[in-house]
């Protein structure tokens, strides 16, 4: 994960979305978003399809309008500017290359348009073409580039004009994995010489945590939670977020003993009580969820010491993924929990197979109450 600070200058926020709201007819796609977002941060809006992210980045680019709510970057409201009048420029899943223009006339048209003079646009292709690494194929087509090198084309005739915000829908998604893997910290780093602002919005959980210093988590037009990538994912603040990033186990309880430094939940799934070492704001006897990832779990052949934090059940399935194997535990309860164990845990003993009793066992702080 990205565990690289938002850039900012002075603290002022650069781009700022107040009380957006997006409808269509009776369907809200935008339901009140506020956010702020510092010079030179990539940002990234995650969430699944149609929660909302790719219609927010279209109003950020003019190419919808709020229903009400203001749009502000670096101070002007642009909220409704259209497209061609706003400093800010967007890079398509697609790429939308000309096809019968060569790749250097690709990235000069937006230069063209602007009426530049011919010296600065030969300067700024120039220096785009040798920023993506591009400069030997300045004369090749689209159809002569392979996936990747459009990609690279297509971000270098966004950043070509100099926007002060840099919008990108996808921007990997026409990848295959590997590649998607490798462009991932090259497009950060083009980014980042640039100096340019940048929002991107992805359904990939790992190009959003690789890429971004910040990520926001959309659902059904909201942003439930803003964050770095390690946070979102060691705290998150609610059960969608828990569940949408990565793998969790969750466990349903009340609420036994409420202290400003650490909770007991109760609950049926487990024989055993959880002990978590945070307090929250909440009330004995309330419902609440407790989050557990698969690789804070930990198992073995003899019983932990202590009343909370563990229990005993069957290895019900396992994946074997090469340096680690997701383990698959059926309690007495019938809730089957995932531990993510590397496979230097079973140097000194043979590892538990299929029909195999274990205990598993979490510490303290390990686990996350979820009270949405």
């Amino acid at each position: 994960m990205n565990m690289t600070p938002p850039l900012a200058d002075s603290g002022k926020p650069y781009l700022q979305i107040v009380d957006v709201v997006k409808q269509f007819g009776e369907h809200t796609a935008v339901n009140g978003v506020n956010l702020t977002i510092g010079k030179n941060e990539i940002f990234a809006l995650l969430g699944s399809s149609g929660c909302g992210k790719s219609t927010l980045l279209r109003m950020l680019a003019g190419m919808e309008t709020p229903t009400s709510g203001r749009i502000l970057l670096d101070g002007q409201d642009v909220t409704r500017l259209p497209p061609y009048e706003r400093p800010i420029n967007m890079m398509f899943q697609s790429y939308a290359l000309f096809p019968h223009m060569t790749v250097e006339q690709n990235i000069a048209f937006g230069l063209r348009q602007d009426k530049l003079s011919k010296a600065d646009i030969n300067e700024r292709v120039a220096r785009m073409l040798e920023l993506v690494q591009m400069s030997k194929y300045a004369r090749r087509k689209p159809f002569q580039l392979s996936g990747g090198q459009q990609q690279r084309v297509a971000l270098a005739r966004s950043l070509a004009k100099r926007p002060k915000l840099l919008l990108l829908d996808e921007p990997l998604g026409a990848l295959d994995k590997k590649l998607r893997q490798q462009t991932q910290l090259e497009l950060v780093n083009m980014i980042e010489q640039v100096g340019v602002t940048c929002i991107m919005v992805t359904h990939d959980q790992e190009e959003a945590m690789t890429m971004a210093s910040r990520v926001g988590i959309m659902s059904e037009g909201q942003l439930l939670q803003v964050a770095s990538p390690s946070e979102i994912y060691e705290r998150p603040n609610c059960r969608f977020t828990a569940e949408f990033i990565g793998e969790t186990n969750l466990f349903s309880g009340q609420v036994a003993v409420d202290e400003a430094d650490h909770v007991q939940i109760d609950s049926a799934e487990l024989r055993r009580p959880i002990y978590v070492g945070h307090g929250i704001t909440g009330t004995l006897g309330m419902p609440v969820w407790v989050s557990l990832r698969p690789e804070r779990v930990g198992l073995s052949r003899s019983a932990p010491a202590g009343d909370c934090n563990h229990d005993q059940g069957t290895v019900h399935d396992i994946a074997y993924l090469g340096g680690f194997s997701i383990y698959h535990i059926q309690l007495a309860s019938g809730k089957i929990v995932k531990a993510s164990v590397p496979a230097t845990r079973w140097r000194d003993e043979p590892a538990p197979t299929w029909g195999e009793s274990v205990h598993l066992s979490w510490a303290d702080n390990d686990a996350v109450v979820l009270t949405l």
